[in-house]
């Protein structure tokens, strides 16, 4: 498997394992998106423990679902070289897309990075991620109710998983693991899964920016009473769908596998400047975000509106402030004195820590980009021609920026899955062991 699947090629392919291992497999609606469309969960194996897995979370990251698939497989031939896979022991829980709308506003996302398209030009032209009160698992922060969230709360409740994976990519960096608990011993299978497939551990994330780091690659969620949480906005974050396994007992492993792999993920050298280069990032995000809503006002008239279209809500969403959002999130680390010894302590302020935040302040203006390019191909308006070109040269040397400034490499998609689906046997095996 060369590529990713479409949503209906991972729905056709589970169906057929149901044919293929009656006994073994079963699938069955677990719930209906906004839109109507059907959220499925793969079941496999018997056993009394229940591991849940949760595919496509966000629409934008579409290595989950071939990964899903690989873990069914394994468990659905009896695998038993492991007590994580073995079907008499645990059965596996698979949610085949917890977004299915947002994964329809990303269709020719699968396409677009298939060999020997895969660049970055491509990825963001046809990728879509919703606000994020309306991203399945983030929703309930934002005190959403959405059906897809209602959904997983619902089999989180009837089947009380001792370990829930959620299987999320990331555009360009290494690859990294966030816990809502600690997860002794996963630490080492987790390294050598990355390194077995020649994709970096990242030292320092912003999606974990100022969690707890007990080893390279592994972030533990803080204690509730604690101000450490992710970059920004996750001040409620134990209403996520993530905490709901602690009801029971149970874990939440965020798993993270990068599409392109970054020069610098696993540089632990300690940054030269690491002040200068975030004042410099601060900059880059907020001026790329200025440029877009400059060209993005100039065409409000003649777009869809909002409540019609989740481009444009997206585009309202990131225009109020959601740049100087992300900038001001890392301010606290500008105050950390010039030459201070956690310039070498701190993986946040190593190379690959200020590589990760300049993964982010490019990204953010080119996420906005790639979607108003495609309402002003879709409008009608003389204007929009002209704003279309204007905004085109932008994104065309933003995305050569990206991939020449931290050395980008393509990470095969049979590597992407094998990273993840053996970082979840691992977190099983742990959660099982607990």
């Amino acid at each position: 498997m060369h590529r990713y699947l479409t949503v209906a090629e991972v729905t056709e392919s589970a169906r057929r394992l149901v044919s293929r291992f009656p006994g073994a497999c079963r699938l069955r609606r677990i719930g209906t998106s906004r839109a109507g469309r059907p959220i499925l969960m793969l079941s496999v194996g018997h056993g009394q423990r229940h591991v849940l897995v949760v595919a496509r979370p966000h629409s934008d990251e579409p290595v989950g679902g071939a990964t899903a698939l690989a873990l069914a497989e394994r468990v659905a031939d009896g695998d038993r070289r492991s007590r994580a896979t073995d079907p008499d022991t645990v059965t596996w829980d698979i949610v085949l897309c917890l977004d299915p709308d947002g994964a329809a506003q990303s269709e020719g996302l699968e396409a677009a990075t298939a060999a020997p398209g895969h660049t970055l030009d491509r990825y963001y032209r046809a990728a879509f991620r919703p606000v994020a009160a309306e991203q399945p698992e983030w929703a309930p922060i934002e005190g959403r109710r959405l059906p897809e969230s209602r959904a997983l709360f619902d089999a989180i409740d009837e089947l009380r998983p001792v370990l829930q994976c959620s299987l999320h990519s990331v555009d360009a960096g290494g690859t990294w693991v966030q816990l809502t608990r600690g997860l002794p011993g996963l630490a080492a299978p987790f390294r050598a899964s990355a390194t077995s497939v020649g994709v970096p551990v990242q030292h320092g994330t912003y999606d974990a920016l100022y969690w707890e780091n007990p080893a390279p690659g592994i972030h533990v969620l803080p204690p509730p009473d604690s101000t450490a949480r992710l970059a920004a906005g996750s001040e409620n974050i134990g209403l996520s769908t993530w905490c709901a396994p602690q009801r029971y007992g149970g874990v939440t492993a965020i798993v993270e596998v990068p599409l392109w792999a970054t020069g610098t993920a696993d540089d632990l050298s300690p940054h030269p400047d690491p002040a200068g280069a975030l004042r410099e990032l601060s900059g880059l995000v907020r001026e790329g975000g200025r440029q877009v809503t400059a060209v993005f006002e100039k065409a409000r008239g003649f777009l869809p509106p909002a409540g019609d279209s989740p481009p444009r809500r997206v585009l309202e969403w990131m225009a109020d402030g959601l740049y100087d959002l992300v900038a001001e999130s890392w301010e606290p680390l500008l105050r950390q004195p010039d030459g201070d010894s956690g310039t070498t302590a701190s993986p946040r302020l190593t190379t690959a820590g200020i590589s990760a935040l300049e993964v982010v302040a490019r990204r953010q203006p080119l996420r906005a980009a790639g979607l108003l390019l495609r309402l002003l191909r879709a409008a009608d308006d003389p204007a929009a021609a002209v704003l279309h070109h204007e905004l085109d040269e932008l994104f065309t040397i933003w995305c050569t920026d990206f991939e020449q400034s931290l050395r980008l490499r393509w990470v095969p998609v049979p590597d992407q899955v094998a990273l993840q689906t053996r970082t979840v046997v691992a977190a099983a095996e742990c959660a099982l062991r607990r």
